[in-house]
C-alpha cells in the first residue's frame, strides 16, 4: 500500500471511531474528569468545564437505558452458571435503572423538573444504581476469568506437544481473556469513581482521586471502543 492510500485506511478508522456515539461520550468523559483532576473541587476554569461537561454527556445517553433492558430480557448464553445470570441480569438491571433516573437528573439541571431536592435525590439513587452495577460486573468478569482460565488449562493440556499460540482455539480465548481483565479494570476503577462522586469517603477519595480514576476509566473504555484494523491483504 501507498502512504496516501495508508493514510485513507487510518483515517477511515478514525471516521468510523468518532461515529460512534459512545466513542464521542468517553472522550467527554475523559474531557470531564480530567476537568475534575485539575480542578480538585475548587471554583474555576476547571470545574466549569467538567459541570458543562457532564450535563452534555447526559444528551448522548438519552433512552440508552433501553440498551440494558434488552439485555435484561435477552437469554443468556447456554452453559453460564446461575450465579453469573443473576449477577448479569442484576447489573443490567442496575445500569438500566441508572441511565433512566440520569434522565430525570438531565431534566432538572436544566431546568424543565423544578423539584431540586427530588433531583437531587434521584441523582444519588442512580449513583448507587451505578455503583451497584460496577460491583456486579466485577463479580461477573472475575468469574468468567475463572471459567477462562479452566478452558485454557484444559485446552493447554491438549496442546502439550505443539505451539498453542499457534492454535486459534487458544488464541480467541486468550484474546478473551485480555477484554476481560481489561473490564474487570474499569468496573474497579469505576467503583472508586462511584464512591467519590457520592462522598461516601471523602477524606480518601478527594475530587482530584475521583477524576485520575474516572480518566482512567475513560481511557479504558475509549480503547475498548476502537474499531479493529482491517486484515491486510497477502500479495
Amino acid at each position: 500500500m501507498s502512504t496516501l492510500d495508508t493514510t485513507r485506511a487510518e483515517l477511515a478508522l478514525v471516521v468510523l471511531y468518532l461515529n460512534k456515539a459512545e466513542a464521542r461520550d468517553k472522550i467527554c468523559r475523559a474531557i470531564q474528569y480530567g476537568s475534575k483532576f485539575l480542578s480538585n473541587g475548587e471554583p474555576g476554569t476547571a470545574q466549569n468545564v467538567d459541570k458543562s461537561t457532564s450535563l452534555a454527556r447526559k444528551v448522548f445517553r438519552l433512552f440508552k437505558f433501553v440498551n440494558d433492558l434488552h439485555a435484561l430480557i435477552s437469554p443468556t448464553p447456554q452453559g453460564t452458571p446461575l450465579p453469573l445470570v443473576l449477577l448479569g441480569k442484576s447489573k443490567n438491571a442496575l445500569l438500566s435503572t441508572f441511565l433512566f433516573l440520569d434522565q430525570i437528573v438531565w431534566l432538572g439541571r436544566t431546568g424543565i423538573y423544578k423539584n431540586k431536592e427530588r433531583a437531587e435525590l434521584i441523582g444519588r439513587i442512580s449513583l448507587f444504581c451505578w455503583m451497584g452495577s460496577s460491583v456486579c460486573t466485577t463479580l461477573v468478569e472475575v468469574g468468567e476469568l475463572g471459567r477462562l482460565s479452566a478452558s485454557m488449562k484444559k485446552l493447554e493440556k491438549d496442546l502439550k506437544n505443539t505451539d498453542k499460540y499457534q492454535n486459534e482455539q487458544y488464541r480467541a480465548k486468550l484474546k478473551k481473556s485480555n477484554e476481560r481483565t481489561l473490564a474487570l479494570i474499569k468496573a474497579s476503577v469505576d467503583i472508586v469513581v462511584a464512591v467519590g462522586l457520592l462522598q461516601l469517603a471523602p477524606k480518601k477519595v478527594t475530587p482530584r482521586v475521583t477524576g485520575a480514576f474516572g480518566f482512567v476509566s475513560s481511557l479504558i473504555s475509549c480503547y475498548q471502543l476502537l474499531p479493529s484494523p482491517p486484515k491486510s491483504k497477502s500479495a
